[in-house]
């Protein structure tokens, strides 16, 4: 039997993490939300020193299952959140 998808919420809340404890984390969420089917969704890793943000963007920029991220707007969380639009 293949496992039904995964319940994936909409974002993903990293603050306080550092980078290696993070994108461990940040690998599951992608490959969940792929195999959910969820188009997009909001990694919050804060402002701070900006070393998660990079970090997590370094990350993805990579990530076969990424079709491209983005800043959210300003009124939604600026540079302290990553939108992630998943490659159905």
């Amino acid at each position: 039997d293949i496992a039904p998808p995964p319940e994936v919420p909409v974002e993903l809340d990293l603050r306080g993490q550092t980078a290696d404890e993070a994108l461990p984390t940040v690998e599951r969420y992608i490959d969940d939300a792929f195999r959910a089917s969820v188009e997009s969704v909001r990694l919050i890793h804060g402002k701070g020193t900006g070393a998660l943000r990079r970090a997590v963007r370094e990350f993805i920029a990579k990530h076969p299952l990424v079709s491209s991220y983005e800043e959210a707007p300003r009124e939604y969380g600026g540079e302290g959140v990553t939108i992630v639009h998943v490659a159905l």
